[in-house]
C-alpha cells in the first residue's frame, strides 16, 4: 500500500467512525417521550409528568413555565382532603387577606377530557369558571389531595353528583385504595400527575388558613422545566 492509498484508507476509517459517533449521539440525544416540571416550595418539591394525551394544556403549561410566569405565585386556596390551587398572577406580592382566585392571562384552554384520565390523588388539573364549554383557565391549576372512598360512597356519588355516570372499575379501585376527587371527573381537565414528592401536597393542604381558604402564611412556588436528560432518565425509571 503506497502513501496515498494509506491516507485514503485512514480517511475512510475516520469518516466511518465519525458517522458512527454521530448516529450514536443521535440515539442517546433523542427527545424524551414526556415533559416533566418541578414545583418547588418551602414545604418541599414535586415533579410532575405532563400528559401527552392533553397537548393543549401540556403546551400551555410549558409555555408559561418557560416565561417564568408561575415563579412567585402562591398556592392561594387549600382545602384538606380536596386540593391545593395556585397560578393566579394576582397572587404575586398580594397583601395579607387579599381575596385571590380571579386572576387570569386573558384566554382559556379548550377542555380535553379523556376517559382514561381521572382525579386520582396527585394529578394536576386546570381550574375554571362556570362557562358552558368547561374551558380551562389559561393559568390557574390545582393539585389533588383527595381522600379514600368506600364502595357505598362511590355508589351514592354515581347516583347523585355524577348523574348516573358509572366510574370504571380500575378507577373505582384507585379511589378506594389511594384516593382522589371523583366528582370532578369529566368536568375539569386533568393534564398531568406527580411522579415524585406527593407529600408536598399533603403538607400544604394541612396549613392554617383563613375563611377563604388562603394560607395564613404565604406559600409561593417556583416552577421549572426539567432538562431533556432528566426527562429521559425519568422515562426510563417509569418505563414509559
Amino acid at each position: 500500500m503506497n502513501h496515498n492509498q494509506h491516507a485514503s484508507f485512514t480517511m475512510k476509517k475516520f469518516t466511518s467512525a465519525f458517522i458512527l459517533l454521530l448516529l450514536t449521539f443521535n440515539v442517546f440525544a433523542k427527545s424524551p417521550k414526556n415533559q416533566y416540571v418541578r414545583i418547588k416550595t418551602s414545604y418541599g418539591d414535586c415533579i410532575i409528568r405532563l400528559y401527552n394525551e392533553t397537548p393543549k394544556h401540556r403546551d400551555n403549561f410549558i409555555k408559561l413555565t418557560k416565561q417564568g410566569f408561575y415563579n412567585g405565585t402562591l398556592f392561594h386556596r387549600v382545602i384538606q382532603d380536596f386540593m391545593i390551587q395556585g397560578g393566579d398572577p394576582d397572587s404575586k406580592k398580594a397583601k395579607a387577606g387579599q381575596a385571590l382566585g380571579d386572576g387570569d392571562v386573558g384566554y382559556t384552554v379548550d377542555a380535553e377530557f379523556r376517559d382514561s384520565l381521572f382525579h386520582k390523588k396527585g394529578v394536576i388539573a386546570a381550574a375554571r369558571d362556570n362557562n358552558p364549554k368547561k374551558a380551562s383557565s389559561g393559568c390557574q391549576f390545582y393539585l389533588v389531595e383527595g381522600k379514600r372512598f368506600t364502595d357505598e360512597a362511590l355508589d351514592k356519588l354515581e347516583e347523585t353528583r355524577l348523574k348516573g355516570r358509572k366510574i370504571p372499575f380500575a378507577q373505582r379501585e384507585w379511589y378506594k385504595s389511594v384516593g382522589g376527587v371523583p366528582h370532578l371527573d369529566q368536568n375539569y381537565t386533568v393534564y398531568g400527575e406527580i411522579v415524585s414528592g406527593l407529600d408536598m401536597v399533603d403538607r400544604i393542604a394541612a396549613v392554617k388558613k383563613d375563611a377563604k381558604d388562603r394560607p395564613l402564611q404565604d406559600v409561593p412556588m417556583m416552577v421549572s422545566l426539567l432538562k431533556k436528560k432528566e426527562c429521559r432518565r425519568l422515562d426510563r425509571i417509569l418505563s414509559l
